[in-house]
């Protein structure tokens, strides 16, 4: 179900830091007519901690309502809570999501023993697919390949998003789980490598700005057309690299909002990115032609 470009949606706000739900919808309107394959609402690029709990409900409805059962949607349910994370599924699961994409408990570093415990009570609670999101560098623990190979044998655990940056590891995960498991990339650049290694997709940063280029690119590396993926590599890797100048989502958003797609408006502790930051993601995205799209969206 979740195989290929997933985008992990980033979350409007008006200038008053209020959820702006009419911008959200023009954005997920965006991600279906460029034919993405599922959609991630309410992950930690949309800012999730920031929310509160009736609008992490609301930015989910209005993706189902706006998506009309088109592609599947797999909904952010993370934390290091686990009885409150298992609630989140309930809700979630209540209004009609296809999947949970849940990051590992951050902060507390639980044992592997922990982390497995940890998701098999919320798949054996919550009734919906799972994917596990590893992405150590930001929560400080890794989801270590054998601990992986025992999860993929709960039913329910459906994947695993990859962001540790390791592709030693990686490859031991596939080796151990793709033929029970969805492997999918945390990290934009290493999509076309994790497909080589039998991986399944990505969920996507670089989406928001262009989603049919990195769906484009996922579907040849699926069909192993890797030249052809190498070229729109090669096009887009400053996008990808410049989304993460600074924290994501900090990047991203002021690169869609240059693009006109959304207000430059973060939540704290999200702020604007510094000034020669900026000058560098309005660079790259003259570079490979978006500021253009710009300009004929402001047109419209």
């Amino acid at each position: 179900m979740f195989t290929g470009c997933g985008t992990a949606l980033v979350t409007p706000f008006r200038p008053d830091f209020s959820f702006d739900e009419h911008a959200f919808r023009r954005l997920v309107k965006r991600q279906i007519q460029a034919g993405i394959n599922f959609l991630v609402p309410c992950g930690t690029t949309g800012e999730s901690p920031t929310l509160t709990r009736a609008e992490k409900r609301r930015v989910v409805e209005i993706t189902l309502e706006e998506n009309g059962g088109n592609i599947p949607v797999l909904a952010g349910a993370g934390g290091y809570n686990t009885a409150e994370v298992i609630e989140s599924c309930k809700e979630l699961k209540a209004i009609g999501v296809d999947g949970i994409l849940s990051v590992t408990p951050y902060y507390n570093k639980p044992t592997q023993e922990g982390l497995y415990q940890h998701y098999k009570a919320i798949a054996e609670a919550a009734a919906l697919p799972i994917i596990v999101y590893s992405v150590p560098g930001r929560t400080g623990v890794n989801v270590e390949p054998a601990t992986i190979a025992r999860l993929s044998h709960i039913e329910n655990i459906a994947g695993i998003k990859e962001a540790s940056g390791n592709i030693g590891q990686m490859a031991s995960i596939v080796n151990a789980v793709a033929d029970r498991l969805t492997v999918l990339s945390g990290d934009d650049a290493i999509t076309l490598p994790l497909a080589a290694l039998g991986g399944r997709g990505v969920i996507s940063v670089a989406a928001n700005e262009i989603p049919a280029e990195m769906t484009q690119l996922t579907q040849l590396c699926l069909s192993n057309d890797f030249p052809a993926a190498r070229k729109l590599q090669q096009k887009y890797l400053p996008l990808m690299e410049v989304n993460f100048v600074e924290s994501n989502p900090m990047p991203v958003k002021a690169a869609m909002a240059l693009m006109g797609l959304l207000e430059p408006v973060w939540r704290l502790p999200m702020v604007a990115p510094k000034a020669e930051s900026l000058a560098k993601i309005h660079d790259v995205l003259d570079s490979v032609g978006l500021l253009e799209h710009a300009h004929a969206l402001r047109a419209n």
